[in-house]
């Protein structure tokens, strides 16, 4: 006697069932635990974060901050990969360069002593230390820079033109090269060699 086996396809992953599940797992928490969450992989979701920090969604951008913020909260990164991680769905989307953009920062003390808090787009905020460093690609073709900020467990934002350039006017020559104290850490953005004299 064989046994029927009755199976019903699980439902296309949706950002409206997403954001309804981080929705319910915030519970009033700045940021809901994604490193704890193991949910099986539900699939690829036609989300897409642009190198500026724009969200969209099946090719549109998404208009409301709120719903990125949301989206934001349950973002991880697996090896090369990102996640909106719920308890319950684990979806893939795809992230041009950074997930986050950092768009302002404030100093607060000056030489060793100076820390920098970052602000990135989707209103996080982080102080740039040991275990939040700053980091710079360069193109290998252009040589222009590309500066990171370390924001939370492997996603970073990158730091945007104009506060880039102001980093710049508040570095400093350290060990061979120009860069950045911030929390006792010194962050090398380039060789001083590099640098024009004069």
């Amino acid at each position: 006697m064989s046994e029927n086996k009755i199976t019903t396809a699980s439902p296309a992953p949706s950002a409206e069932g997403i954001a309804a599940a981080a929705k319910a797992a915030q519970k009033g928490r700045a940021l809901p635990p994604v490193d704890k969450w193991n949910p099986e992989f539900s699939g690829d979701l036609d989300m897409r974060i642009a190198r500026d920090g724009t969200w969209f969604y099946l090719g549109t951008p998404i208009g409301r901050p709120e719903l990125v913020r949301l989206f934001s909260t349950i973002l991880r990164k697996d090896g090369d990969d990102y996640f909106l991680v719920t308890p319950v769905e684990k979806v893939g989307i795809t992230v041009d360069d950074a997930p986050f953009v950092a768009v302002d920062f404030e100093v607060e003390g000056e030489g060793q002593a100076q820390k920098l808090t970052f602000l990135t787009n989707v209103g996080d905020s982080t102080m740039a230390g040991p275990d939040t460093p700053i980091r710079v690609e360069r193109d290998p073709e252009t040589g222009e820079p590309s500066p990171y900020i370390l924001v939370r467990a492997n996603l970073e934002a990158l730091i945007d033109r104009k506060s880039f350039y102001r980093l710049v006017d508040i570095g400093t020559h350290h060990d061979g090269w120009f860069g950045l104290w911030s929390q006792g850490a010194f962050f090398g953005l380039i060789p001083s060699a590099e640098l024009p004299q004069g």
